[in-house]
């Protein structure tokens, strides 16, 4: 099956899926070498490095969205009007891998700036699938 409806579904669970195993596999370390006892996380990783934090968030990014996102996908895909999403599902998933890769590179401003156009590219193809999906 060539849906790219499905193709991002999917991805978008793996995405998250893979920085929910980064996370646990270097937090797993930091136990391991008893940098960290296991009760001590906190679930935003506050007390551990800069990028702990960051990877903490753009996983979190990734949860708040997927429902937002799998709900419009699985609803084209159920109602039979992929057509809907297919041409624009590619560029949903690219731009998600974006903000999150940035996330996790830096806090810079011009990082910020970046996160903030691939945000803004996802929420307007969510806009348009919605509208689409609602009136076709």
């Amino acid at each position: 099956m060539n849906n790219a409806s499905v193709t991002v579904l999917i991805g978008l669970v793996v995405w998250t899926l893979f920085l929910l195993i980064l996370m646990e596999t270097i937090r797993t370390r930091y136990v391991v070498t008893r940098a960290v006892a296991a009760n001590e996380f906190k679930p935003d990783n506050s007390n551990l490095s800069a990028f702990m934090q960051r990877l903490a968030r753009a996983h979190a990014n990734c949860i708040e969205s997927l429902p937002i996102f799998g709900i419009l996908l699985v609803t084209a895909l159920l109602t039979n009007r992929a057509s809907v999403t297919n041409p624009l599902a590619p560029w949903l998933f690219a731009a998600r891998v974006v903000q999150s890769c940035v996330h996790l590179a830096s806090i810079s401003v011009a990082a910020v700036n970046v996160r903030f156009v691939v945000f803004a590219v996802q929420i307007a193809i969510a806009v348009y699938w919605a509208y689409a999906l609602l009136v076709s």
